[in-house]
């Protein structure tokens, strides 16, 4: 097999399973670590995936920029991130993701007291640094997605070395089966961060519900809380009846 078939099928592996292990790709593939690794190597390089402790996930093109998605269903994330902040106390530490939904919640917390937000998106840090009542930490990495998503190994080794009450994020959809969708690099993070967290808490506007993805970050069995501005239907809500659900007008 040629380099560009192992690729092919390295990348074939990792639409269907979204992070695996280099391990499992070398019983898929049926080639050594070695030549696998090889092939990684390569495909890192091209920015098509992106490694971390002996695994792999893909990185793929977003369909809207991410700078773009931020005045997509605008009024809705602010409502979204407002009753967010609301579940926010005091001396809480706090994980935000680098979504563009999350990234409003920073102009609710201003009013907190003692509150420490640990976060991969660099406009939250720019904002919140200039208040005096906010801690705000930095988890680093690399530009994942321009102009302010951080991501990476680095992104990840800092993550696992910080414990937090709550965790906001969003993603692309979640579907029927709770399967929660989102892009290559990120499910990694997503999980280091959801794992160290407390309570666990997704927020998602109508227009991301009962969606399909090519990439599952996670599931609903994750969830502690899920912020929307609708209604889950009756089947979800009994398969995931220990979620709080929020619902926004």
């Amino acid at each position: 097999m040629y380099q560009k078939e192992r690729v092919d099928k390295i990348m074939q592996i990792l639409r269907e399973n979204g992070y695996v292990s280099v391990k499992y790709l070398c019983g898929e593939v049926g080639y050594s670590k070695a030549t696998v690794n090889r092939d990684l190597n390569f495909m890192e390089k091209q920015k098509m995936i992106t490694r971390s402790y002996g695994a792999v996930e893909i990185i793929e093109k977003k369909d809207v920029e991410l700078e773009f998605r931020y005045h997509k269903m605008k009024r809705e994330k602010l409502k979204l991130c407002k009753a967010a902040a609301e579940l926010v106390n005091d001396g809480d530490i706090i994980f935000v993701d680098s979504s563009s939904t999350t990234e409003f919640i920073a102009q609710y917390l201003i009013k907190k007291n003692d509150v420490t937000v640990i976060t991969s998106n660099t406009a939250v840090v720019s904002y919140l640094s200039r208040f005096s009542n906010i801690k705000v930490i930095c988890l680093g990495g690399e530009i994942m997605e321009p102009p302010s998503m951080l991501g990476g190994e680095l992104c990840v080794k800092n993550a696992m070395e910080y414990k937090a009450d709550k965790l906001f994020f969003s993603s692309h959809g979640i579907n029927d089966d709770g399967e929660i969708g989102g892009g290559g690099g990120y499910s990694l993070l997503l999980n280091v961060m959801a794992k160290n967290s407390k309570e666990v808490i997704y927020l998602v506007d109508h227009t991301k519900i009962n969606l399909e993805s090519r990439h599952v970050i996670m599931t609903a069995d994750n969830l502690d809380v899920i912020i929307s501005d609708c209604d889950f239907n009756k089947n979800f809500r009994e398969k995931f009846s220990k979620i709080k659900y929020i619902k926004i007008e």
